[in-house]
């Protein structure tokens, strides 16, 4: 018996030994092969895959004020902290496949490899393996699943072609519960990333029945209350929150559903009002949001905004950002209190100091934080203007009233702050009466007379405002540091020392310098007399405050405009100033703007404001940009060829010779009004002047500075005027002095500059060496004279009026183009030995360069 029972175990192992074989095909083969493949490799594999979910669900840094992320980023330094978990994954799975190739789990090992790929972002090989598994399976069902992790693989490479071709094949199989309830959320996260929300939202209301409490279900409905609160749909966001509560999700999601609640609930009358500031109470009492304080505070001042209640708002708002540690909610507080100032209050100093503090405060990644930061650098701006508007405002009021009136009013706003200040102190005092259970009033007044101040409003610390202000200067001054002892000495040596040398400064003033000072000081002065001396009496004053006034509703218009794209405000400002100033010389400029912003708009204002453009100003820029959109760049080409005319026309008129020169001006304005029509204008005029008399360029001139009142060239046109002027002047004084004409007498050459230049040596060595190189038969001799602020270099002597012509057209030839003539102004002319006497005599340097181009010039 015992030697039967020992051979039937031999042959019993010998059979099992055999089923083990991977070449064998039999029924205990297959089941040895089948179970040792699952429960080995496939099992461990599959574990450590779901140790890998876990580690980047961990990575999941939420924040709560956008939507959720649906599923994590995965990233390749995200992708080592795991290194070991993927290598050990796709190991189990490789042993698997090699020591069971027969075996019904072959294909979801390689689907393994294939998410161990995905999990280390090895995009190409996951491909690969994604693909193989779709075309080998025979599990239809596996194969559906390698298409959506291949699906997913797409999405996280931003390959979103190949992603929708796999998502639109999927759509068309018949897919079991688990895939279907996948590919609703792979589409989901496909489209939060495209942040197409309508589409998100639908694939997850399309997976909701699919969900399981594996699936974070608490999760989902909460991002789905978020896009749904995005879209605009409250009723259906406060459905999907309420959901979300009832699966008894992590703390935080139900603390922030139940927040987000509060935003959404539709508020019908005042009960509903009182019901949901019941619930903001109740969650800062409750000692487990504690963390939460600031969020909740904030949300309060978002629900108070929404009432319009906006002085309650901006108290939360305060509280928010002083109750908590994180910078994000407290960029967010000082936004909003900012925003509040700005465009409710118009109040536009508060406003800059908390855009100040909010972009210190916010994240870098934080949502329009570009424009926020634009918005800040502008408000300086807005200061300026609107302060520049609100002074000369009151001055103007002010200059209307009798002094009586004047000190009426004063006496009322100082009465009036008096009694706000009083009634500010009461409440303080009340309010601290009941915080401290009747202590805090004696404490405040122990504290208020302690400090001497008669003026205190309680104690220092009651007041948030005053702390709020407090830690906002000394964050300033010290920097956001860790409460530590020792604090002033971490890094603050050079503030320090600073402080020191500033205590250690010496007196300038002696003690009874400082007496007599403060004696000064205390002289009453009459603030009613001050505003008086301050206030526009004359009509030129009148006019220099409205000319402000004006100025800054342009810019701040323009400001709001091109600077922060905000149209409304725009339009707002631009109307003011074509209320108050129907004359202004920017009216045309501003109809434009105003017809472009309501173009834009689509209101039906646009057509008014161009006709009032066309009707009142038809010949501007701006209407004929309004009728030929493309007029400002085919001004631009014609402005390019008129400058080529120009320039020919210039050059006749240089060599005086002025029909042709007329006739280049005449074509170029011929063909057209450009840019640069002002500067053919000018070189006409300067060519009548010296083919018409001086009454007829005068003319000429004033109807030019008519014409161009704002063209830079006015102001040279104004010179050219009183030049002229200056030059009848000159003539008659000139007929008092008569040079004689004498062809046969001798001539000198005469070179005259500007004695500052000190320029005589150089100009008398290039003059000797002409002389010696063309005219050295003629022994030519130079010496200065000086005459006023001028030195006269001259060349003698000439044999007569001929030969001195052809001196002075050769010197005109070759050295006025050289240096140094080329580099100063010079006078060059010819003159008789007896006119220089007269010109030296008399200082009548015009007068006989009169004579000069008359008598000797071609």
């Amino acid at each position: 018996m015992g030697v039967k029972f020992r051979a039937f175990s031999v042959f019993i192992l010998w059979w099992l030994m055999a089923g083990c074989s991977i070449e064998q095909n039999t029924i205990t083969s297959n089941i040895f092969h089948n179970m040792t493949a699952r429960f080995n490799g496939y099992f461990y594999a599959k574990e450590g895959a779901r140790e890998v979910e876990k580690l980047i669900l961990q990575s999941l840094d939420d924040d709560h004020n956008k939507i959720l992320l649906l599923y994590p980023r995965w990233d390749t330094v995200l992708a080592k902290t795991y290194k070991k978990n993927t290598e050990e994954i796709i190991k189990m799975a490789s042993i698997s496949i090699q020591r069971h190739p027969n075996s019904r789990w072959v294909d979801d090992d390689y689907l393994m490899v294939g998410l161990a790929r995905l999990y280390a972002c090895d995009w190409q090989n996951a491909i690969l393996t994604f693909k193989y598994v779709n075309t080998k399976s025979h599990d239809i069902h596996l194969r559906h699943t390698a298409l959506l992790n291949l699906a997913r693989t797409f999405t996280e490479m931003k390959d979103y072609d190949r992603a929708e071709e796999t998502f639109r094949f999927l759509d068309k199989e018949k897919l079991n519960r688990s895939n279907q309830k996948k590919l609703y959320l792979e589409k989901a996260n496909y489209y939060q990333i495209r942040e197409d929300y309508n589409n998100m939202v639908q694939n997850l209301s399309q997976a909701d029945s699919l969900l399981t409490r594996q699936d974070r279900k608490g999760r989902i409905y909460f991002i789905l209350g978020q896009v749904y609160q995005k879209l605009g749909f409250n009723a259906e966001a406060y459905n999907f929150y309420k959901k979300c509560l009832a699966t008894n999700p992590d703390y935080e999601i139900d603390f922030y559903a139940r927040l987000n609640m509060a935003q959404v609930t539709e508020l019908t009358n005042k009960r509903n009002v009182a019901t949901v500031r019941k619930q903001f109470l109740k969650m800062l009492k409750d000692s487990k949001n504690i963390d939460f304080k600031d969020k909740i505070h904030f949300e309060f001042g978002e629900f108070e905004k929404k009432q319009n209640n906006l002085k309650e708002a901006v108290q939360e708002y305060k509280l928010a950002a002083h109750s908590g540690k994180s910078k994000r909610i407290k960029g967010m507080a000082y936004l909003r209190i900012g925003q509040v100032n700005f465009d409710s209050l118009k109040r536009y100093k508060p406003a800059k100091s908390y855009y100040d503090s909010a972009v210190a405060s916010l994240p870098p990644d934080f949502e329009n934080l570009a424009a926020i930061k634009k918005r800040q650098e502008v408000l300086g701006e807005f200061v300026k203007y609107t302060d520049i508007i609100t002074v000369n405002d009151s001055l103007l009021y002010y200059a209307s009233l009798d002094t009586a009136k004047i000190r009426q009013r004063l006496d009322s706003i100082w009465a009036k702050n008096k009694k706000e200040v009083v009634a500010s102190k009461k409440k303080r005092r009340r309010k601290n009466t009941d915080d401290t259970g009747g202590g805090g009033s004696t404490f405040n007044t122990v504290a208020a007379s302690s400090t001497g101040d008669s003026n205190s409003n309680g104690w220092y610390f009651s007041s948030s405002d005053l702390v709020a202000t407090g830690q906002n200067e000394f964050q300033r001054v010290w920097g956001s540091i860790p409460l530590e002892d020792n604090w002033r000495r971490s890094g603050r040596s050079t503030v320090a020392s600073d402080a020191v040398a500033v205590a250690q400064q010496p007196q300038d003033k002696t003690p009874d310098e400082n007496a007599n000072s403060k004696k000064k000081e205390e002289v009453k002065v009459d603030p009613v007399k001050v505003l008086i001396a301050q206030l526009p009496k004359t009509e030129a004053q009148r006019n220099e405050a409205l000319a402000k006034i004006e100025d800054a509703y342009y810019h701040l218009g323009d400001l709001y405009y091109f600077n922060l794209n905000e149209k409304d405000n725009a339009s707002e400002s631009y109307e003011k100033l074509v209320a108050r100033f129907p004359a202004s010389e920017r009216m045309a400029e501003v109809l434009y703007k105003l017809y472009l912003i309501h173009k834009e708009k689509n209101d039906g204002l646009a057509d008014g404001y161009a006709a009032r453009l066309q009707k009142e100003f038809p010949t501007s820029t701006f209407a004929r940009v309004l009728i030929n959109p493309d007029y400002i760049k085919e001004t631009t080409a014609l402005a390019e060829k008129q400058k080529l005319m120009y320039k020919e026309a210039y050059r006749f008129y240089q060599d005086n010779n002025l029909k042709p020169a007329m006739d280049g001006v005449t074509e170029a304005l011929a063909a057209g009004e450009s840019s640069f029509t002002p500067q053919l204008d000018l070189l006409k005029v300067l060519i009548v002047a010296r083919t018409e008399d001086v009454a007829r360029y005068q003319y000429e001139l004033s109807e030019f500075i008519k014409k161009y009142p704002k063209d830079p060239l006015k102001k040279y046109a104004e010179q050219l005027v009183t030049a002229s002027k200056d030059f009848v002047v000159k003539m008659e004084k000139a007929k008092g002095i008569r040079f004689i004409a004498d062809a046969k007498a001798p001539h000198l050459f005469v070179v005259v500059y500007s004695s500052s230049e000190r320029i005589t040596s150089p100009v008398v060595d290039a003059l000797e060496k002409f002389n010696a190189a063309e005219f050295g038969k003629l022994k030519l001799t130079t010496s200065n004279v000086g005459m006023d602020d001028k030195t006269l270099t001259l060349c003698s002597e000439l044999p007569d009026k001929e030969t001195a012509l052809r001196y002075y057209y050769k010197f005109l030839g070759q050295l006025l183009k050289a240096k140094p003539f080329s580099n100063y102004k010079f006078y060059n002319f010819v003159v008789s030995k007896d006119n220089f006497q007269i010109l030296y005599r008399n200082k009548a340097l015009d007068e006989y360069l009169t004579f000069f181009d008359k008598n000797y010039q071609k």
